[in-house]
């Protein structure tokens, strides 16, 4: 089995008291354009050997690095969901912050509801994609990953902030207005070089981060199924994210829709994402 930043890693680094733990998740059910996710996972953990300890100018892996078996994503939609969801609360409740690699969107779901379940309190939600995933259902299935954060948002103590969506229907737009969703488009934020965006006031303390690959410009990140031009910059996305944690607390990760195309910069591409986010995340509790 492979393990994320296995090349870098101590024995004391890799254990389960780590305080990252990383959950491959190759999921790949409801993908609606091009195909590969379900090769996600392996590819970043594959590519991030291939990683400096250093990010940011700290090392969040000598807060150590748990790499979990892949979940098996075989069977029903929902009882995946539950496999994730059980994942992800067992690990937050262990104290620590779940890593989850995609593997489409669909998944988060079931890795936001193992965190909510665990922690018991309001959650935000801030969300890096080029699409809004707030259709009621696509194509028939409530679970599919463009439907993602409808079934999120709708839940009572979920707020949901999206950053970077230059792709949505109607229904979509509606479901921004009746789930309150706190919003600024690509358009917006690549036209005006924004690379910090505060939160609304009474957004959560605990955030969790999803990170779909496509919000980025697709000359940053070809190597994804709904590939989207006039998206975010490298460090625009992640200078957002770091932005919108200021004051708050991160409670778990993911970050999805990867699909292998055989160019490693592009699996690199996500394994350095991840990275940095843990870092954004673990920088909350450096010693």
């Amino acid at each position: 089995m492979s393990h994320f930043l296995s090349s870098e890693l101590t024995t004391l680094e890799h254990n389960e008291d780590a305080r990252f733990h990383v959950l491959p998740v190759p999921l790949e059910r409801t993908v609606s354009y091009g195909s590969g996710t379900k090769g996600g996972p392996e590819a970043i953990i594959a590519a991030s050997d291939e990683l400096e300890r250093l990010c940011n100018g700290w090392e969040p892996c000598a807060q150590g690095i748990f790499t979990h078996p892949a979940i098996d994503c075989d069977g029903p939609l929902p009882e995946v969901m539950a496999r994730i969801a059980e994942a992800t609360r067992t690990i937050v409740a262990a104290g620590k912050l779940p890593v989850t690699l995609g593997g489409e969107h669909s998944l988060t779901y079931g890795a936001v509801s193992g965190v909510a379940q665990a922690l018991g309190q309001p959650i935000g939600l801030v969300q890096i994609d080029a699409h809004a995933d707030l259709r009621i259902a696509y194509q028939g299935e409530r679970h599919s990953h463009a439907s993602v954060m409808h079934l999120l948002a709708s839940e009572k103590d979920i707020r949901l902030a999206q950053f970077g969506v230059r792709a949505l229907c109607q229904q979509e737009v509606d479901s921004r207005a009746t789930y309150n969703v706190f919003r600024v488009d690509a358009e917006e934020l690549v036209t005006k070089g924004l690379h910090a965006v505060d939160l609304p006031q009474d957004f959560p303390e605990l955030v969790y981060v999803s990170f779909d690959v496509d919000g980025l410009d697709p000359s940053q990140m070809p190597a994804t199924g709904t590939p989207v031009p006039g998206g975010l910059g490298f460090y625009q996305a992640l200078h957002l994210v770091e932005h919108a944690l200021k004051g708050r607390r991160c409670v778990g990760l993911d970050v999805v829709e990867l699909a292998p195309n055989g160019e490693t910069a592009w699996d690199f591409t996500a394994a350095q994402i991840t990275y940095r986010l843990m870092a954004a995340c673990g920088a909350q509790v450096r010693p």
